[in-house]
């Protein structure tokens, strides 16, 4: 079975009414990033940044996957299917996708801010006093600016496997995610589904389909199906 290899971006989450994480001013939910992602907004306002989480975990509570997700999920009956994502929602695994890496964390986890081992579901608000096992402050699950991405090795193996890459709803300004289009092999079937241009160096190798993640992956599911 061949191997398809999915790269998802905020575009996919923001057809189910995921507002994009990073506005085009550079402030989210008119906060600075820093103060908000960032382990330097954590040590200064630890108040003020598991507001903004449990702002965007209640509103994940709301919503539900989109036909972009879904078409995804069923590809797994034709493809083996990789899902890389950086959105840290869950709306991949409602729509039934079952091998998913999180590059950026999971908002329905927390973890101690001592030790981001100690993990734990989280599906309600996180509040200063919450404690993990070990007595720390629990933070969100999130890879925060600054932070390393523990599943990048993982992912960039994922990519290297592929038979064919599929970046969906990302403009690939975000690294070091942005770097697993160039992990990819040689004869790797690259396509890209974005609305905009994306200026992140494919040239023509891509097949480019200008679309919203929706329309494009309904576009784009029969005509993988039929290269079966």
């Amino acid at each position: 079975m061949e191997k398809l290899t999915i790269l998802s971006g905020a575009g996919i989450s923001a057809e189910s009414g995921i507002k994009t994480f990073r506005d085009g001013d550079g402030l989210w939910e008119n906060h600075n990033i820093t103060d908000v992602a960032s382990p330097e907004g954590w040590r200064k306002d630890r108040e003020l940044v598991l507001e903004f989480y449990n702002q965007r975990r209640r509103q994940l509570h709301e919503v539900e996957p989109n036909d972009a997700h879904r078409l995804i999920a069923e590809l797994e009956k034709y493809f083996e299917v990789q899902i890389i994502t950086q959105n840290i929602d869950d709306l991949h695994e409602r729509a039934g996708s079952k091998n998913i890496i999180h590059l950026h964390g999971e908002l329905f986890k927390s973890c101690s801010c001592n030790n981001k081992s100690l993990i734990y579901e989280q599906k309600e608000d996180i509040n200063i006093g919450d404690k993990a096992e070990d007595g720390a402050q629990l933070r969100p699950f999130i890879v925060w600016f600054g932070e390393d991405v523990p599943l990048m090795k993982e992912a960039a193996e994922k990519a290297r496997e592929a038979d064919i890459f599929l970046v969906i709803g990302t403009s690939l300004q975000v690294y070091p995610a942005a770097g697993l289009i160039h992990e990819i092999k040689d004869d790797c079937l690259l396509i890209v589904i974005n609305p905009n241009e994306t200026g992140f160096g494919y040239g023509e190798r891509a097949v480019v389909i200008k679309e919203t993640a929706t329309k494009g992956m309904k576009l784009l599911f029969d005509k993988l199906i039929n290269m079966k």
